[in-house]
């Protein structure tokens, strides 16, 4: 076999983000990239704040001596130390430097922490619908990955998790702002997750982190403010990213931190800047490092992604869709009129509209559909998804 069997089953059942993606390149080609309606990746389509360009501009203008060389594998510590004020101030905990590794995004910071935290078989919960490369990471590091189900609205079902969550649950993986499904959590939901884990690890004798993905934590909408994991469980580690937030989805910068609480800190902080090195990210991009560093209150531009929120959720609603209101992210996922939300998305390709079957996210019968777009496309694909719409109703 020319290539690892393994990887050849993860190319299989990749992710269908990346596979719609593609086909709308290869449709644009064809028929233009006016006449293509493409809901697929979330790409921010913000521009990073004007703070951090004027940051950015300065450093290439007057680089750092040795600031493109090697520096400790967690990262520079004065930019640890800014990191660590940062979730003090939001999050009201003492974290130090040391409880903080700059990471290649949120997808290093859940790696590391995953080789850190598993043995061979461990598994890890996820809550569905999950961020499609979820069962990916986990099976990097051998562990073995368990859906726990989430409410109708997409709340957490403490009595999925509770059956799910067993002997050998390491870690709970959880995404709030929620990618597909713009699903925010309340405290009082997080704080009763937090009882639930710590009734578990009294029974399997061991600690179950908490690893609470947030690259979207700063955009949320109606005035709502994102809940503190921190204060709901002791063994917990944030994982953050300024791909979202700040429109720096290529540059890959982010951070992980570890609960000052969790009775691991100490061997956690070692494991997880050994791992970052070993994994191959060796340190996050030194330059970015810098630059985000200066600009962390810089202001982020919601309203943008609220107005596009607020009109494709009222023009799918026109539409006959039922769906959830998103409080936060840039992503709607509403419920297809048939369970074979694949054979749905196929029906839309034919009138060049691109959307991310439910399926791919652990639930079947939705399609997530990205707010990365400009009023202009939301209008362009209105009309066709009624026709779809009413193809179903009629049959």
């Amino acid at each position: 076999m020319p290539i690892s069997s393994i990887v050849e089953g993860y190319l299989e059942r990749a992710s269908w983000i990346r596979k719609m993606f593609e086909e709308g390149i290869r449709m644009k080609q064809e028929f233009g990239a006016d006449r293509v309606f493409d809901f697929t990746l979330g790409n921010p389509i913000v521009e990073p704040p004007e703070a951090f360009q004027e940051a950015l501009r300065q450093a290439a203008l007057h680089p750092m001596p040795g600031g493109h060389r090697y520096m400790q594998n967690a990262g520079y510590p004065e930019v640890r130390e800014k990191m660590a004020g940062y979730v003090r101030r939001e999050m009201g905990i003492p974290l130090s430097l040391e409880d903080v590794i700059m990471t290649c995004g949120s997808g290093a910071a859940l790696n590391i922490s995953l080789k850190s935290l598993l043995e061979p078989g461990d598994e890890v919960v996820v809550v569905a619908p999950f961020f499609p490369e979820y069962p990916f990471y986990i099976e990097n590091h051998a562990g073995i990955q368990r859906v726990a189900e989430s409410t109708e609205d997409f709340d957490l079902d403490l009595g999925s998790l509770e059956e799910v969550i067993g002997g050998r649950t390491k870690a709970v993986i959880l995404n709030a702002p929620n990618n597909p499904t713009g699903r925010m959590y309340s405290q009082t939901r997080l704080q009763e997750l937090g009882e639930l884990l710590k009734r578990k690890e009294k029974v399997t004798g061991h600690p179950i982190t908490l690893l609470s993905d947030e690259p979207y934590r700063r955009l949320v909408f109606d005035g709502l403010a994102p809940a503190n994991a921190f204060q709901a469980h002791p063994n917990t580690i944030l994982a953050y990213s300024f791909s979202k937030d700040f429109g720096l989805a290529g540059e890959r910068i982010g951070f992980a931190a570890i609960s000052p609480y969790h009775q691991d800190r100490d061997k956690l902080r070692a494991a997880m800047t050994f791992v970052n090195r070993t994994l191959g990210y060796i340190n996050a991009p030194a330059l970015f490092q810098r630059t985000v560093a200066q600009v962390l209150d810089a202001p982020v531009e919601v309203e943008v992604y609220r107005k596009l929120r607020d009109m494709f959720y009222e023009g799918l609603l026109a539409a006959g869709l039922r769906c959830f209101r998103p409080q936060g992210t840039f992503y709607i996922f509403p419920a297809t009129p048939t369970r074979d939300d694949l054979a749905f998305v196929r029906r839309l390709l034919k009138e060049r509209i691109l959307a991310v079957p439910g399926t791919g996210f652990g639930r079947a019968g939705y399609i997530r559909l990205s707010l990365c777009v400009s009023p202009q496309e939301i209008e362009g694909a209105l009309p066709g998804l009624r026709r779809v719409v009413d193809e179903y109703r009629v049959g």
